[in-house]
């Protein structure tokens, strides 16, 4: 018997929304694995679904190996939302291929699509980043690329480290580039927030609950348009050059990464 595992998206917040045929898979595979056993019991408990249940997070995934041993019919829920965005689940359905399963992932609850559609930013469109790292030079890379992204932009992030990432994102954007905060989705404390960059570090001095950033899209910048040529020229017949020029570029309104290149590549040239 060729073996199966189910990704069963689970609810962000609200257990009512979980889909009917999620609970099926549930109640007929014969291991759950997730997450946080804990959080995937209540759920189970709320409507009284036994499967056993295994822990498989980042830090567990040598034992999927074994799994894949043991079991013909595997689901695998994540804490909230759709498994495969921003959690293993993605390096799972790997491993299954490679050990010949079928994979099948259902549709259902994730932060990403309510909190771009209520933002009322286009949505035809867009950019997900997910959770930014954390520091060092991989966040600072996706932040520059960020500074070339002319569609609406959607980012996860949590409490303890939103200001840090509203002040990065404003460095980027500047102070008045539009945005929206969706906090705590389908739950009690559900809120919308929205505004600029600067109101929101205003706003939120002390963040609490999950958050989705929403960004606005912005037009988009030609690193080789007429503007930015006739701005080079102008500047570098003033005498300007080097981190000056770059400087000056960026204040008329290049993006830091258009500056750089026009100051320095150019002049190499």
């Amino acid at each position: 018997m060729k073996g199966r595992l189910v990704l069963v998206p689970t609810p962000i917040g609200n257990l009512g929304d979980i889909t009917l045929r999620a609970l099926e898979v549930l109640r007929q595979a014969e291991v759950i694995a997730c997450e946080d056993t804990r959080r995937t019991a209540k759920l189970l408990r709320h409507y009284g679904i036994h499967t056993p249940l295994v822990r498989l997070d980042q830090h567990t995934m040598n034992r999927a190996g074994k799994l894949f041993e043991e079991h013909r019919y595997i689901a695998y829920a994540s804490d909230a939302g759709t498994p495969g965005i921003s959690d293993p689940g993605a390096e799972l359905v790997g491993l299954a291929r490679e050990r010949g399963f079928e994979v099948e992932v259902l549709p259902g609850p994730t932060a990403l699509v309510p909190a771009l559609v209520v933002s009322g930013f286009p949505s035809v469109r867009f950019v997900f980043e997910g959770f930014l790292p954390v520091g060092g030079r991989n966040r600072r890379r996706r932040l520059e690329a960020l500074e070339r992204e002319s569609r609406t932009v959607v980012l996860y992030e949590s409490p303890h480290h939103l200001r840090k990432t509203l002040t990065d994102l404003t460095a980027v954007y500047g102070p008045e580039h539009p945005l929206a905060l969706v906090r705590e989705l389908s739950k009690k404390h559900e809120e919308v927030w929205r505004g600029t960059l600067a109101a929101a570090l205003a706003e939120f001095t002390e963040p609490r609950g999950e958050f989705v950033i929403v960004l606005g899209p912005r037009p988009a910048q030609s690193e080789n348009g007429p503007d930015a040529a006739r701005l080079y020229e102008e500047l570098r017949a003033q005498g300007l050059s080097g981190r000056k020029l770059a400087e000056e570029l960026e204040r008329a309104g290049l993006s830091r990464n258009q500056a750089r290149e026009w100051a320095y590549r150019k002049e190499e040239g």
